[in-house]
């Protein structure tokens, strides 16, 4: 989620600056509210975009989440300017869609906790330009905020990394244990002992990145990723003749590049931007779904040959700008372009490990826009459009238009597209096209059975605060 927007460098998203005479800083960011719609007497309203596409066409409708991040700041010893701070995150969310005033931890579907961060950074040694960090992190850059979609470089995660100037390195150590996932499976059947378990295995991910600032406005970052799963189990035969479902398979790996160009809009108003990124993914690295960019969620089926994902791919597109018009009036839009393909032939679904079947190619298209009207210092109007659309395997494509409109109290009196909270209602409406209605292509219509449009309505309330 987001707590600072400006950020060009994969600092921690809280800013912590000046903290010399602070021991502890705070930050938060959260959204709460109710929601409804018209179906089965005023139930609880359902997200209107498409099926495995996130809040990519929108986030307006997104449910009630909660994030706390306290950090802990160090004084170095006399004369040493360097600046320390152990950074921690706490999360939380329901599983159901129950409002999260309303649920518990023995809820059914209840509330859920999580720790995203919890690392320690020294930044700025001996007064010269470096940093290293160690621990869980939500090492990212920025995102397009109306889509909530943290793009191209997303490398959140367990590991640690060095920082020299506008060069970063890092190696996070990715691992699952839901033995349900399609993706290259970090569990394999280990008989070493002479009974069968399931084991852990673990992808490492090296990555790159290189800031080139070419001028006041233009700037470039290089990525380069290289990611790595070693032998499941080599010296262990397993006999599996009733079945086709692969238990263990050969070491695997990946790469990635990409480049992105950030152009400060300065003939407009302060803070207007045109960030421009391209991205390229093959082997295991090819992921970029569900809402989320990250290259270590790989994508489609194995070659079943080879047992591996060689010749799979992903390119991902993305454009984000933002134009300050004017006091009354900005501009906020976006392009995401995201295609896929796994290892195997297919270009419909494919068996993959475990015995499951998965789509093996998929195309989405999402643009959207936000209107950010300042009627006066407290009072703002949202009016957003958006259009997404995706096709799986060789199905149909499915599509959705979404028109929403959100009155806004700003009680801080800042006319701003960042500031916050907002208290907002919320008002939406959507059309699916024939595929999408028939088979019930977004949470909304899973609900409601096949229809051709969609509405939520909500009250909601948005913050973020940091120093």
């Amino acid at each position: 989620m987001l707590f600072i927007l400006f950020l060009t460098s994969l600092n921690a998203q809280i800013s912590y600056q000046n903290v010399s005479n602070k021991k502890v800083s705070l930050g938060s960011y959260g959204r709460i509210g109710v929601d409804w719609s018209f179906e089965n007497k005023g139930s609880i309203g359902r997200r209107l975009n498409l099926n495995n596409m996130g809040s990519i066409g929108g986030r307006l409708e997104e449910q009630d989440y909660l994030e706390i991040a306290p950090a802990f700041h160090f004084s170095p010893q006399n004369g040493d300017s360097t600046i320390i701070s152990a950074q921690v995150r706490f999360a939380a969310y329901t599983h159901s869609l129950s409002s999260i005033g309303n649920s518990t931890t023995t809820s059914l579907g209840g509330l859920a906790f999580a720790i995203p961060e919890l690392f320690v950074q020294a930044r700025n040694i001996l007064g010269k330009p470096l940093s290293i960090w160690v621990g869980a992190r939500l090492y990212r850059g920025e995102d397009v905020h109306i889509a909530d979609h943290f793009y191209f470089n997303d490398h959140s995660g367990q590991g640690f990394g060095i920082e020299y100037k506008n060069t970063r390195f890092a190696t996070t150590f990715v691992a699952s244990t839901d033995t349900t996932a399609t993706l290259p499976p970090y569990f394999y059947l280990n008989i070493k002992s002479g009974t069968p378990s399931a084991a852990l295995r673990q992808r490492t991910v090296y990555i790159a990145e290189h800031d080139l600032k070419l001028n006041e406005k233009n700037t470039l970052t290089f990525l380069g990723e290289f990611h790595h799963m070693e032998d499941a189990d080599s010296d262990t035969e397993i006999e599996n003749d009733t079945t086709n479902v692969i238990l263990n398979f050969p070491s695997d790996k990946g790469y990635v590049v990409g480049i992105r160009h950030q152009l400060d809009l300065k003939k407009i108003n302060p803070g207007s931007f045109n960030h421009f990124s391209l991205r390229y993914g093959t082997g295991i690295a090819n992921g970029g779904d569900g809402g989320i960019s990250k290259t270590s969620l790989t994508y489609g089926a194995p070659d079943t040959l080879s047992l591996s994902f060689k010749g799979a791919y992903s390119i991902a597109l993305v454009n984000h700008f933002l134009l300050n018009f004017s006091e009354k009036y900005a501009l906020n839009g976006y392009v995401i372009l995201t295609k896929s393909k796994g290892a195997a032939e297919s270009d419909h679904k494919a068996i993959t490990y475990f015995g499951k079947e998965v789509f093996n190619r998929k195309l989405d298209f999402t643009v959207g826009v936000r209107n950010e009207f300042f009627i006066n210092d407290y009072f703002h109007l949202l009016a957003e459009l958006h259009y997404s659309q995706r096709k799986d395997g060789q199905n149909p494509a499915a599509s959705m238009t979404k028109f929403s409109i959100a009155p806004i109290y700003v009680p801080t009196g800042k006319r701003d597209v960042w500031a916050r909270p907002h208290l907002r209602f919320v008002a939406s409406v959507a059309r699916y096209n024939d595929f999408a209605k028939e088979t019930m292509y977004s949470p909304y219509l899973e609900f409601t059975g096949p229809k051709q449009w969609g509405y939520y309505f909500g009250v909601k309330a948005e913050w973020w605060v940091w120093n």
